[in-house]
């Protein structure tokens, strides 16, 4: 099962509604990990060090940082960006079903978009 890790902004619904479908799931929440106020580049080497997939509604920013770290070689392990105005049922269906069928190594070096 992946670990993922949701950014400081993303939303808590999806959060609470995916650890109600799965009390397994590892999913931590970067503010719970002292990441408050971090920029993007900060939690994105967190997530690769701790090798969890980022959840993330910034589509304007963050996508770019994480393509940087591609391009430089640095490891980065996903990341998934929720549209914020997906439905969060819609958004739980899918990152329940990313997060249980897919391989550890499977979303490296690459951005997704959800719902998918």
């Amino acid at each position: 099962m992946l670990r993922l890790a949701a950014d400081e902004n993303f939303n808590g619904d999806i959060v609470r509604g995916l650890l109600r479908r799965n009390p397994k799931l590892d999913i931590v929440r970067v503010q719970d990990v002292g990441l408050s106020g971090a920029d993007d580049p900060s939690v994105l080497q967190w997530a690769a060090d701790q090798g969890r997939i980022l959840v993330t509604h910034d589509i304007s920013t963050l996508a770019k940082h994480a393509f940087d770290r591609i391009a430089a070689g640095q490891p980065m392990p996903g990341v998934f960006e929720v549209r914020a105005a997906a439905h969060v049922g819609r958004a739980i269906d899918d990152l329940i079903l990313l997060a249980e069928c897919s391989l550890e190594s499977e979303w490296e070096g690459q951005v997704r978009f959800v719902p998918l």
